[in-house]
C-alpha cells in the first residue's frame, strides 16, 4: 500500500521546557490515540535537524493500519526563552509592573473585549491577584491574631503565612505565568523581535520553504499558543522566500489557542502589523483552533482581519468543543485549570476528535478533511 506521505511542522509557545517534554506529550497521547482507534502510532527517537541543526528536532511517527508516514519537526526557541524567563519573585514583579503600564498605554482594550471578553480578563487579573492574595493572607491572620497577640507580634505571623501560601495559591491560578507571558510579549510589541530570535525566525522559514515542495502528501505548519503570534512573522518570510508565490494546495498552517492579539492590538507594534498587512493578499490555507472556555485563546477572531478588511486566504475558525471529547471528571474547567485547559489541544480526549492533535498529524485524513468531519458531529 502506498503511505500517505505527511511534514509537520510544530511551533510551541512561551514555554522553557523545550523538546524533551513535547517528545514525551506526543508519545503519551499517541498512545490514547492507539487504546481509542487500535491504530499503533509508533513515535521514533529524536534526532537533530538537518545538518545536525539545533534549530530543530525530528522524529518519525508512522501509523501502520492508516498507511500514514510523518517526518515530524519541533521548531526550536526554548533556548531564547529561557534567556528571559524571569524565576524569582521581586524581579518578575517588577518587570511585570513596568510592562503592564507598556499595556495599559499602547493597548487597544476596547477592541479586544469587542473580540472577546474572557482574554481581557485573563490578561488584567495576574497583577489584581498578585497583589491581592499576598495581602489578604496576611492581613487576615494579623487582624485575628491581633486580639490576642501584639500587634507587632501578629504581623509578623500574618507576612509568614503570606509568604508560606501565597506563592503555592497564585502558582495554581496560573498567576507566574501569565506575568511573564505577558512581560515577554509587552517587550515584543515595543522592541521587536530582536537580532536573536529574527535570526531563529528566518531560520524557520528556510526550513518551512524548503519541505513545501516536496514529495509531500501535506505539509503542516502548527503553532500553538504564542507560537501562532510568530507563526504569522514565519509565513511572511517564507512568501518572501518563495517570491510571494502562492503557497501548494497541500500546505497548510493550524493555529490552535491562538493568541495573535496579544501583539496585534498593541498600537506600538508597527514591525508586527506589517508582517499581518503583508499576508493579507497572500494565498494560503489556515485552519484556526481555540476554544472559547480557554481565556487565554482568541476563539474565532482571525488575526488577518486585525490589519485588513480584505484577504486572500482560505480561512476555518473553529472551536474544539472539547466538553464533547472529554469526561466531565477529565475536562479542565474553571480557574485552576486555565494552563491545562491551554495545552487541551495537542492532548487526544476520552473520545476521538478529528481535530485533536494525533488525528490531525498522524491520522488519514488530511486537515481539509478533517475539519469536514469535524462539521458533521451535532
Amino acid at each position: 500500500m502506498q503511505k500517505f506521505k505527511r511534514k509537520v511542522f510544530y511551533l510551541g509557545g512561551f514555554d522553557p521546557r523545550g523538546v524533551r517534554f513535547y517528545h514525551q506529550l506526543y508519545r503519551e497521547q499517541a498512545a490514547r490515540y492507539h487504546r481509542l482507534t487500535g491504530e499503533d502510532v509508533t513515535v521514533g527517537a529524536r534526532r537533530a535537524g538537518p545538518d545536525g541543526s539545533l534549530v530543530s528536532v525530528q522524529w518519525d511517527v508512522a501509523n501502520e493500519q492508516a498507511g500514514v508516514a510523518v517526518d515530524y519537526e519541533y521548531l526550536r526557541w526554548e533556548d531564547l526563552i529561557a534567556k528571559v524567563w524571569i524565576r524569582s519573585p521581586l524581579p518578575l514583579a517588577l518587570r511585570a509592573a513596568r510592562a503592564y503600564f507598556g499595556h495599559a498605554r499602547f493597548m487597544q482594550f476596547g477592541q479586544m473585549r469587542k473580540l472577546r471578553s474572557g482574554p481581557v480578563i485573563t490578561i488584567l487579573y495576574p497583577p489584581l491577584f498578585a497583589v491581592l492574595i499576598p495581602l489578604l493572607l496576611a492581613l487576615v491572620p494579623a487582624l485575628l491574631l491581633s486580639l490576642l497577640l501584639p500587634f507587632w507580634v501578629s504581623t509578623l505571623v500574618g507576612i509568614g503565612i503570606s509568604a508560606l501560601l501565597s506563592g503555592r495559591l497564585l502558582a495554581k491560578l496560573v498567576v507566574p505565568w501569565l506575568l511573564r507571558f505577558m512581560t515577554y510579549h509587552g517587550a515584543l510589541a515595543a522592541d521587536g523581535p530582536g537580532a536573536e530570535l529574527d535570526a531563529r525566525l528566518d531560520q524557520f522559514a528556510v526550513r518551512i520553504a524548503a519541505e513545501l515542495d516536496g514529495d509531500w502528501d501535506e505539509v503542516q505548519i502548527v503553532t500553538h499558543s504564542a507560537g501562532t503570534i510568530l507563526g504569522m512573522s514565519i509565513l511572511r518570510r517564507v512568501f518572501a522566500l518563495r517570491g510571494g508565490a502562492a503557497m501548494p494546495d497541500h500546505a497548510v498552517m493550524v493555529g490552535m489557542g491562538q493568541v495573535v492579539p496579544v501583539i496585534g492590538l498593541r498600537r506600538d507594534a508597527a514591525w508586527y502589523h506589517d508582517d499581518l498587512a503583508a499576508l493579507a493578499d497572500k494565498a494560503f490555507r489556515y485552519v484556526d483552533i481555540s476554544s472559547p472556555p480557554d481565556g487565554a485563546a482568541y476563539y474565532n477572531v482571525n488575526p488577518l482581519r486585525l490589519v485588513a478588511d480584505q484577504y486572500a486566504a482560505r480561512v476555518d475558525m473553529l472551536s474544539p468543543r472539547f466538553h464533547l471529547f472529554y469526561q466531565p471528571d477529565n475536562y479542565h474547567g474553571g480557574w485552576s485549570n486555565k494552563y491545562e485547559a491551554h495545552f487541551d489541544y495537542l492532548r487526544v480526549g476520552d473520545r476521538l476528535s478529528p481535530l485533536d492533535f494525533i488525528s490531525l498529524t498522524a491520522g488519514p485524513r488530511t486537515v481539509d478533511e478533517a475539519v469536514a468531519a469535524f462539521r458533521t458531529i451535532p
